[in-house]
C-alpha cells in the first residue's frame, strides 16, 4: 500500500468529511473514495434482491456506487444496519485496500479508515461536529431534496445510527489514536478545508503533481 499517499478521513454522518474529502482529492490529484457508499449499496440491495448481505459484498462491483438511490438517507440507515455484520465488512476490505493501494495514493473517508482499513496512511483526520449542527446540516439537505422531514426526527434516527455505528461489535467508528480531531460545528466548508489543509502540510504532504 502507498501508505505515504494515502489521506484518511473518518467521521460520522453529517460531520462534514465527504465533503472535505472530495476537495482534498481534488486539490492533491488523488482517487477518491466514499466508502460509506459500499455499505449503502450493499443495505439498498439487500433490501431489495432479500440476498444476504454479505453474498452482495462480495460481489460488489465498482460500477454498483453509481446508483443515484445510495445517496438517500433511507440508503443511509440500510448502509448502517448491514455496516454492523462482521462478514459484510470482511467481504468489503479487500475492495477498500485495493483502492487505497493504488500508485498514486487515495482519498479515503469513512468510519473505520484510520482504524482498521489504512492504518498506516500518511495523513488521519477526524471530522466531527455537535449533533445539533449534524442534524440541521441533514435536516436541510433532505429538504432540499424535497422530503418531508422535522429537525426531532432527523437528530433521533441520527443518534440512533451513532449508537449503533460506534457500539458495534465489528470495527466501531472511532478516531486513530494519531488522528487530528477537526470539530467542523461552526465551520462552513470553506474553513473547515482550510484547517484540514493547514494540518497536511504541516505534516509535509504534498500534491504528486508538477
Amino acid at each position: 500500500m502507498s501508505a505515504s499517499r494515502v489521506i484518511a478521513i473518518d467521521g460520522p454522518s453529517a460531520s462534514g468529511k465527504g465533503t472535505l474529502a472530495k476537495r482534498l482529492a481534488a486539490h492533491f490529484g488523488l482517487p477518491h473514495l466514499d466508502t460509506g457508499l459500499l455499505y449503502r449499496a450493499v443495505g439498498w440491495s439487500a433490501e431489495r434482491a432479500r440476498r444476504p448481505p454479505a453474498e452482495i459484498a462480495a460481489a460488489l462491483q465498482a460500477s454498483d456506487l453509481d446508483n443515484p438511490e445510495l445517496r438517500t438517507d433511507q440508503a443511509g440507515q440500510a448502509g448502517s444496519k448491514v455496516a454492523a455484520i462482521p462478514e459484510v465488512r470482511a467481504n468489503l476490505l479487500n475492495f477498500q485496500k485495493k483502492f487505497a493501494s493504488q500508485a498514486s495514493g487515495a482519498v479515503l473517508d469513512g468510519r473505520d479508515i484510520g482504524t482498521v482499513i489504512c492504518p498506516d496512511a500518511a495523513i488521519k483526520l477526524f471530522v466531527t461536529a455537535s449533533p445539533e449542527a449534524r442534524a440541521e446540516r441533514r435536516y436541510r439537505e433532505l429538504r432540499e431534496r424535497g422530503a418531508d422531514t422535522i429537525k426531532p426526527r432527523v437528530l433521533a434516527e441520527m443518534a440512533e445510527r451513532d449508537r449503533r455505528d460506534s457500539e458495534r461489535a465489528a470495527a466501531p467508528s472511532k478516531a486513530a489514536p494519531d488522528a487530528y480531531l477537526l470539530d467542523t460545528s461552526d465551520m462552513d466548508a470553506d474553513a473547515a478545508f482550510a484547517a484540514a489543509l493547514a494540518f497536511i502540510t504541516r505534516k509535509g504532504f504534498r500534491s504528486s503533481g508538477p
